[in-house]
């Protein structure tokens, strides 16, 4: 794209018309770099995806798994026929075929997780899944919780309010952007841990860097301390392998939304079975069923278009995956290197790296502008890291993205920061 490419309103306002107007059928899908509309005889595979699985706006090079991830054809289509079956007789496939079929779903995702389904819960969000389990602590005034200065503002809200509202103390670990060691992580958790810690809140993957965090290490610190250990996963499902027994936490609460590549308004809810009466929120009430008279209804095609995803992401194979966007994220960042003014903050190449890189800029570069310019004048779309974390972006590389992308966004970057 040129300096005269659309800006963002009039790109998605045409977007948006052409929809109206029947020009953009939910099928004609298009392939980021605009080299494909579905349909037509130029069909490319898009990374370790079939060419249209993906319906992104043409042109546009998407790098922002990390906050939403798209969600393919196969996944959308299972979704839209519950939606359609449930409406043809919404009592009795609500409270029949589809609520079996939920159960499935939990079944599924526990064996994805590596964990029992009387273990998992269905929610709509990490968020909701953290709240859930703040709600069902007993705190007493002068409690403390032990999390660190670069958790998503989604898994720290529940903290702040048990802090408001029982008197709890929230202490913090600070690991500063560029710093990626394990072993000084997993130091100051010790050096902080005090009598009256209840619990240890930390990230799987960090969003702001997506550094990989020491879980299986800090779970065994709680536990020797008798504090329970809840790890915020929204990063990780559908990048990552997971095994909850080998990670070793009390809690993992996880979206659906994000690397799972399901429908937006899903997520998971991981609650070790040993943990008993310490964890009790009003949703575990009445079991940990996908439909009980604690959680009340739910979208129950969103929770089998769950499902769906996550046979999506297991036909392709999470090892493919992983090899794939690691491949990806070593050209990314090597090719940052001859970039003025971005400094890389994330871990280089290797065991601690995943799929996002984030790089800070000089003062006299504001991120959110630069994000802006991306998108207008190049069309790709990037994370602005929150203010409070770091003046940078963050770039998140999935199983749809190619080598084209990253050298698209790598020219773009020479030219916006020269």
């Amino acid at each position: 794209m040129t300096p005269s490419s659309p800006t963002r309103r009039a790109f998605l306002s045409s977007l948006g018309a052409l929809s109206v107007a029947g020009a953009l059928p939910v099928r004609a899908w298009a392939v980021a770099g605009g080299a494909h509309i579905g349909g037509t005889a130029t069909e490319i595979p898009r990374g370790l995806a079939a060419a249209d699985d993906f319906g992104f706006a043409p042109g546009l090079v998407y790098l922002q798994t990390g906050s939403l991830g798209p969600t393919p054809r196969p996944v959308i289509e299972r979704t839209m026929d519950a939606w359609k079956e449930l409406e043809s007789n919404p009592t009795l496939i609500c409270y029949g075929k589809h609520e079996r079929e939920m159960e499935e779903v939990r079944a599924k995702a526990a064996a994805f997780l590596g964990c029992g389904t009387d273990e998992l819960l269905l929610t709509n969000s990490t968020s909701e899944g953290m709240n859930w389990v703040a709600q069902g602590i007993t705190f007493a005034r002068g409690d403390r919780i032990l999390t660190t200065d670069q958790e998503h503002p989604g898994g720290r809200a529940c903290w702040d309010y048990v802090a408001r509202r029982h008197g709890v103390i929230i202490d913090v670990v600070a690991i500063p952007p560029g710093e990626n060691n394990p072993s000084a992580i997993v130091a100051r958790f010790r050096q902080q841990i005090t009598a009256r810690t209840r619990v240890l809140s930390f990230s799987h993957l960090l969003t702001s860097t997506g550094l990989r965090m020491p879980v299986a290490e800090l779970s065994a610190l709680a536990r020797s301390r008798k504090c329970l250990s809840v790890v915020d996963g929204a990063q990780a499902i559908g990048a990552v392998a997971l095994d909850m027994t080998a990670l070793g936490c009390d809690v993992y609460a996880t979206s659906g939304h994000k690397w799972l590549l399901g429908p937006k308004g899903t997520g998971l809810l991981y609650v070790r079975a040993d943990v008993g009466a310490r964890i009790d929120p009003i949703a575990l009430q009445s079991g940990h069923s996908a439909y009980n008279a604690s959680t009340g209804v739910c979208s129950t095609p969103s929770a089998l278009g769950l499902g769906a995803a996550i046979d999506y992401i297991s036909s392709i194979g999470l090892t493919s995956i992983e090899a794939h966007n690691n491949t990806l994220y070593r050209r990314l960042y090597d090719g940052m290197k001859r970039v003025a003014k971005a400094t890389v903050v994330s871990a280089a190449p290797g065991s601690l790296a995943t799929a996002q890189l984030t790089f800070s800029l000089p003062l006299d570069v504001l991120s959110g502008e630069l994000a802006t310019r991306l998108f207008d004048t190049h069309h790709i779309q990037v994370k602005v890291v929150p203010a409070n974390m770091l003046n940078g972006n963050r770039i998140s590389m999935h199983l749809f993205n190619t080598e084209r992308d990253v050298d698209a966004l790598l020219a773009a970057l020479k030219m916006e920061l020269a």
